[in-house]
């Protein structure tokens, strides 16, 4: 095999490798970033209701994920943006926006708990 050849291969080979770990890398945020959001459901969600999960996807929105959930008959749904990696910077319900101190406590003193991963509806 030529020289010339094997570069190519070894270029190639190179390549190939990053971008692949750049495509795990951004599965492993986006799968954090639905973990993240469906563990908020619990405290955005009216309480004692039993929720079951429809759906978890990405938002209409850049760098968002919306749940779908159900509580007894009637669906919801929940949207969370995101800044840089898993930043929580938004949620949207179908009722209101938590923005300032709201998020900040949402994020502060429920999601950075171990109770938001025991309630996670799709733990």
């Amino acid at each position: 095999m030529r020289r010339a050849t094997r570069r190519w291969i070894v270029a190639g080979g190179a390549l190939l490798g990053f971008f692949g770990g750049l495509a795990a890398c951004e599965n492993t945020v986006q799968r954090q970033r639905a973990a993240t959001c469906r563990r908020a459901l619990p405290a955005v969600a009216e309480a004692g209701r039993e929720l079951r999960l429809l759906r978890v996807g990405t938002g209409a929105v850049p760098d968002s994920v919306r749940v779908d959930y159900a509580d007894g008959r009637r669906p919801h749904w929940i949207l969370c943006r995101f800044g840089p990696g898993t930043d929580l910077v938004g949620l949207t319900t179908e009722k209101e926006t938590l923005t300032g101190a709201a998020l900040y406590m949402l994020k502060r003193f429920y999601l950075d708990t171990p109770d938001a991963a025991v309630g996670d509806p799709g733990g």
